[in-house]
């Protein structure tokens, strides 16, 4: 890969799956026992907003029990090592991309451990439960709620993604199912602007024909391998 200077990293549920982390799409399109439309939808916060408070406070605990595996920390390595434009973007709301130690990070769907005021739009890290009616810090309206991206939400820093993924030279997609978008397009808006591309996943996605290069198998093994022969060609 001649030249190349700038990469984005896409992760997906599949590279935290490895750490223990509920995916997203279980059996019977359930999620972790729930309907999406009954916690994870902006109708489903006004009509039971106890429920999807209760979700994402179990959510936000079960985090404790869960650590970085290889593939975060080596995306951790990449970020402190890479001499070029790197941007990590996660869909997921883990914070496990932190943990491992990447600063070069954004995450477009959100955060478990960030509340966000309906009211006043300002973010306030949060790691204890979250009930209904909280009181935000800044304006002292009752309208905390998940820092979240729900279905039906536009996803977080767009614009500044798509400038990223304009100037990429690489675009590499790491544990995702290529179902959900925006993201499901970003191979394609990559390839258009001529970055190469590079999927590593379990199993073949449902946008894995867009790719110039896919790898099978787990994030733990195939990311570090990749990291490391990164590097060593970069010198």
């Amino acid at each position: 890969m001649p030249n190349m200077r700038n990469i984005l990293v896409l992760t997906g549920a599949g590279i935290s799956a490895e750490s223990g982390v509920a995916t997203f799409r279980g059996p019977g399109g359930l999620w972790e026992g729930h309907r999406v439309e009954d916690v994870c939808t902006p109708e489903a916060l006004a009509r039971d907003p106890a429920l999807v408070h209760r979700f994402y406070d179990l959510r936000r605990t079960a985090l404790a029990g869960v650590m970085p595996n290889a593939a975060h920390r080596a995306l951790a390595r990449l970020d402190a090592a890479w001499p070029g434009g790197l941007l990590i973007v996660t869909q997921n709301v883990d914070d496990l991309h932190e943990r491992a130690g990447a600063r070069r990070l954004l995450h477009m769907h959100g955060e478990l451990l960030s509340a966000l005021c309906a009211a006043c739009g300002v973010r306030e890290p949060w790691g204890d439960a979250l009930p209904p009616q909280s009181e935000c810090p800044n304006c002292g309206m009752l309208a905390l709620r998940p820092d979240i991206v729900f279905f039906g939400e536009m996803p977080y820093q767009m614009e500044r993604i798509e400038a990223a993924l304009a100037e990429a030279d690489l675009f590499v997609s790491i544990g995702t199912s290529g179902a959900v978008y925006p993201a499901a397009g970003f191979v394609r808006l990559a390839r258009h602007h001529g970055a190469d591309t590079l999927e590593m996943n379990l199993e073949p996605s449902e946008g894995s024909h867009w790719f110039a290069e896919t790898r099978r198998g787990p994030a733990g093994r195939l990311v570090p391998d990749w990291v490391e022969t990164l590097l060593a060609d970069a010198g």
